[in-house]
């Protein structure tokens, strides 16, 4: 995807902030978990799972995207973090560019004009999998 076909809310350089709930929901999960998650989301939907970010300092937190306003209609498991605009208190998430100096921010999965959001429904169905 080229930066002419990249969404709105994925900036032209650096990184920026952007409010979940408005572009998209997200889901927050650290470490080994988000690994693993984001492993096998890859492996089931063939390397063309959606929009994930990833953190690479802290507890390297990945963002997994997903359409907006859909977060709600399930209930995470510990260590997975439901943020959208209607939650405890608003939520921001860090969005870098495509190319450039993005760091400590990067893709380990792009949107695509196929895949402009993680599928919500196999996101949670790949994290209850893994909590077990």
């Amino acid at each position: 995807m080229n930066r002419e076909s990249a969404p709105t809310w994925v900036p032209a350089s650096g990184h920026a902030l952007r409010h979940a709930g408005i572009h998209f929901d997200a889901v927050r999960i650290a470490g080994v978990l988000a690994e693993q998650v984001a492993y096998e989301l890859m492996q089931f939907t063939d390397f063309r799972a959606g929009p994930i970010v990833r953190e690479a300092t802290g507890e390297r937190n990945m963002y997994f995207l997903l359409p907006p306003q859909s977060v709600s209609a399930y209930t995470w498991p510990a260590g997975a973090r439901a943020l959208s605009r209607y939650g405890r208190s608003a939520a921001f998430v860090g969005v870098p560019a495509f190319d450039g100096l993005t760091w400590p921010l990067d893709w380990r999965s792009r949107p695509s004009i196929e895949t402009p959001f993680v599928e919500p429904e196999l996101l949670h169905e790949t994290v209850m999998c893994a909590v077990r």
